[in-house]
C-alpha cells in the first residue's frame, strides 16, 4: 500500500514540478521583452481609415451593472457611423427593461445600438455571441462581459494592429475596479495579475498559442468564420475558439497596456461558480484540442509542450489535492519506517516547484512597485495566502476537472455581479443574486480542514515539523473557504 501511495504522490509532485519548469520559462520570455513591451506603450500603428466595428454585450440577469458597461461602450471614442453596438440579453429578470430604457435613450442620441433577444436561450454565452454574428455589421467584434467598465480609448488603442491581416485577435489585460474591497479580491487580483502580464506577456513573446479571455478583446469577424464560429459544447468557449483558430494559423497579440477595468467576485460561492466554469471547461478544452495540437506538424516541441500545460493547467488541483490526501498517511508510515523518512529527503526536491511558482508571481507583482524591496516584503504576506487560498479550493476544482475529463456536462453558471468599488460597505448582501448554496463540497471541505488539522497535532505529537508548513497552509486554505462559503451563502 505504502509503495503505491509513493507512486501517487510522485507522479503528482513531478506534474507540478514540470509545470513550474513551463511557467519560468514564461518568466524569462516575459522579463526579456519587458523592456519592449514598455516602449511600444505609446507606439500605436498609424490608421488611415477606421473599419467597421461591431460591440457585443452577452448578457443575462445583470441588473445591477448592466447601465455602466451600456454607457460606456456608448461613449466610446470612436466614429458612431462606423460602430455598431449589439446588447445580447438573454435576462428573465428585470434586467430587460433596465436594457430597453438605456437602449432608446442612446438610440436617441443617434448611437446605433440594438437590444437583441433570441427567441430561445440554446447554448448559454456561444450561443447568444453565435446569434449576434448572424446579424452584425462589424468586420471587427469587440466583445465585454457585463463586470466590465472599459475605457474610451479601447478601440483606438486596438483595432489599429489588426493593419496586419494575419492578426485575428487582439486581448487586452483586466484590471479590477474592486481590488481593495476584501482579502478574497485582492488574492483574486494577485493570481489575475500573473496571467495577464507574465503569463499572457510571455507565452506571446514566446511565439506559443494564447487564449482569448472571454472579455476585453476583439476578435476579427473573419476568424470566428474560418475557425468554425463560436460552440457551446464547452464551458470555455473563448478558449475553444481561441485554440481552433490559432490551429488554422491565425496570430493573436496581447496587449499589457491597455487595461480594461472589471469587477472582481467579492462572495465566496460566486467565486466558486466561476472557479467551477474555468476549470470544467479547460478540461472540456483539454479533451477537445489537444490531441490536434500534438499531431500539427506546424509547431516545434517547445511550443507542443507550452500548449499542453496551458490546457491542463486546471489539472493542477487534481495534482494538489491528492498529494494533500496522501501526505498524512505516508507522514505516519515514515514514523515507523526508515525507508520513508528516505523517500521525504528525496521528495524535498519539489519544493523547487514552490520556489518557481513564487518567482513568476513575485515577477508580476513586483510590477506595481518601484522599490523591490518593499515590494518583496508585502509579497512574502500575500503568497503564502494565496497558495493556501488555492488548496483550499483543490477540492472544489478538482471535481469540476474531473467532470470535464469525463465528459459529464453541466449548464452555464453565471458569475453574479453587484456593482462594487473598493468601498466597503457589503452592499452585495443585499443582492436578489445572493442566495443559499450549500451542498455536500461545503461539508467535505469542512471535514478537510479537520483532518489537516490533525496532521497539524501529529506532527506536534511526534516532534517531526517537516511538513508541518504544509498541513498548516492546507488547514488554513480549507478552513477559510469553508468559513465564507457557510457566511457568504447566510449573508442575507
Amino acid at each position: 500500500m505504502g509503495i503505491v501511495l509513493i507512486i501517487i504522490y510522485s507522479i503528482f509532485s513531478l506534474f507540478i514540478l514540470f509545470y513550474s519548469m513551463v511557467q519560468l520559462s514564461l518568466v524569462i520570455a516575459y522579463l526579456r521583452n519587458r523592456k519592449k513591451i514598455i516602449s511600444q506603450l505609446e507606439r500605436i500603428p498609424e490608421q488611415e481609415k477606421h473599419p467597421q466595428v461591431t460591440i457585443q454585450l452577452p448578457v443575462f440577469n445583470e441588473l445591477y451593472v448592466i447601465e455602466r458597461l451600456i454607457d460606456a461602450v456608448c461613449e466610446f471614442d470612436y466614429p458612431h457611423d462606423k460602430l455598431e453596438i449589439q446588447v445580447l440579453d438573454d435576462s428573465t429578470d428585470e434586467t430587460v427593461d433596465i436594457i430597453a430604457k438605456r437602449v432608446n435613450h442612446w438610440a436617441a442620441k443617434g448611437i446605433d445600438i440594438s437590444h437583441v433577444r433570441r427567441p430561445e436561450r440554446v447554448g448559454f454565452k456561444a450561443g447568444a455571441l453565435d446569434y449576434g454574428m448572424g446579424i452584425c455589421k462589424g468586420e471587427f467584434i469587440a466583445i465585454f462581459d457585463a463586470d466590465f467598465v472599459p475605457i474610451k480609448s479601447f478601440l483606438l488603442e486596438t483595432i489599429p494592429y489588426f493593419q496586419d491581416e494575419k492578426i485575428g485577435v487582439v486581448q487586452t489585460k483586466w484590471e479590477h475596479i474592486n481590488r481593495n474591497f476584501s482579502l478574497l479580491t485582492k488574492l483574486q487580483a494577485f493570481a489575475l495579475d500573473a496571467h495577464f502580464s507574465v503569463e499572457q506577456g510571455g507565452r506571446n513573446y514566446g511565439d506559443h498559442f494564447i487564449n482569448f479571455n472571454g472579455t476585453a478583446g476583439v476578435w476579427r469577424k473573419e476568424t470566428i468564420d474560418d475557425a468554425g464560429g463560436w460552440q457551446a459544447d464547452t464551458l470555455t468557449e473563448d478558449l475553444d475558439l481561441s485554440y481552433r483558430a490559432q490551429l488554422n494559423g491565425w496570430k493573436f497579440l496581447y496587449k499589457e497596456s491597455v487595461g480594461s477595468p472589471a469587477e472582481l467576485p467579492a462572495e465566496m460561492n460566486a467565486l466558486k461558480s466561476q472557479q467551477f466554469r474555468w476549470m470544467k471547461g479547460a478540461a472540456e478544452c483539454t479533451m477537445k484540442n489537444l490531441s490536434k495540437v500534438v499531431k500539427h506538424s506546424k509547431y516545434n516541441f517547445s511550443t507542443k509542450v507550452h500548449a499542453i500545460f496551458h490546457l491542463m493547467n486546471s489539472f493542477l488541483f487534481i495534482a494538489i489535492l491528492s498529494i494533500a490526501l496522501i501526505s498524512i498517511p505516508l507522514f505516519a508510515m515514515k514514523q515507523y519506517n526508515e525507508a520513508y523518512d528516505t523517500f521525504f529527503k528525496l521528495a524535498a526536491i519539489s519544493l523547487l516547484s514552490f520556489v518557481v511558482i513564487g518567482l513568476f508571481y513575485f515577477t508580476s507583482f513586483a510590477n506595481g512597485y518601484k522599490n523591490k524591496g518593499i515590494a518583496f516584503l508585502h509579497f512574502i504576506y500575500y503568497f503564502p495566502l494565496f497558495l493556501s487560498f488555492s488548496m483550499g479550493l483543490s477540492l472544489h476544482n478538482a471535481i469540476a476537472v474531473s467532470e470535464g475529463y469525463m465528459g459529464k456536462k453541466s449548464p452555464f453558471v453565471r458569475t453574479p455581479k453587484f456593482n462594487l468599488t473598493n468601498d466597503k460597505k457589503e452592499k452585495w448582501k443585499k443582492s436578489k443574486y445572493n442566495k443559499i448554496k450549500i451542498s455536500w463540497v461545503n461539508v467535505a471541505e469542512v471535514l478537510l480542514t479537520i483532518y489537516f488539522a490533525f496532521g497539524i497535532w501529529l506532527s506536534i505529537r511526534w516532534g517531526d515539523y517537516a511538513m508541518l508548513p504544509f498541513f498548516a497552509m492546507l488547514t488554513l486554505g480549507f478552513g477559510s473557504i469553508s468559513f465564507f462559503s457557510f457566511k457568504h451563502s447566510y449573508a442575507k
